[in-house]
């Protein structure tokens, strides 16, 4: 379905985009004794709403690419959408491929999970540990660098100061 907020619409070309909503004997009927929750979440019609955005690929396939609404509220109370995080670090740090930001309404921090883009990182590994001579594809070596603590030190120095950068707080 649409989510014109987001920009996102069943007519895109090349690939349709858009809320995936599901139906079927295989959906639950609703939330148990909750039908605000229910109507919320499951139209007139008995289609369940995901809350995910997808892509539709050539091969009938979706690719998840967004989420409809993604905010959620630490301990202390404050509001976090985890996608303008990650975009913020994906655009200020050039050697992360993915990012994921999770957050808890137990806990007062995030946490984030960083895949470093090989091609990217590895020139940094080289500037930081001036003799590690890591090579692509030289596994041993990748291995060997994740438990170095100067590496580790300047990768959150940089995610540190990329934060910055964007305008987060601490």
């Amino acid at each position: 379905m649409d989510v014109p907020e987001l920009n996102y619409f069943a007519t895109d070309k090349p690939h349709p985009r858009g809320e995936i909503c599901i139906r079927g004997a295989s959906v639950i009927p609703g939330y148990l004794k909750d039908e605000a929750k229910t109507r919320e979440t499951i139209d007139e019609e008995g289609w369940l709403h995901s809350g995910d955005i997808g892509v539709l690929n050539e091969n009938g396939t979706f690719t998840i690419i967004d989420r409809k609404k993604n905010v959620f509220k630490l301990s202390q109370g404050e509001y976090i959408a985890a996608e303008n995080i990650e975009g913020k670090f994906l655009s200020k740090v050039p050697f992360i491929q993915q990012i994921f930001v999770h957050g808890d309404s137990h806990e007062n921090c995030l946490v984030a999970i960083v895949i470093p883009d090989a091609e990217s990182f590895i020139p940094f590994v080289n500037k930081v540990l001036e003799t590690a001579n890591v090579r692509l594809g030289d596994q041993p070596a990748y291995k060997r660098i994740c438990n170095d603590p100067k590496l580790r030190k300047a990768v959150l120095k940089e995610l540190i100061r990329a934060g910055k950068d964007a305008g987060l707080k601490g």
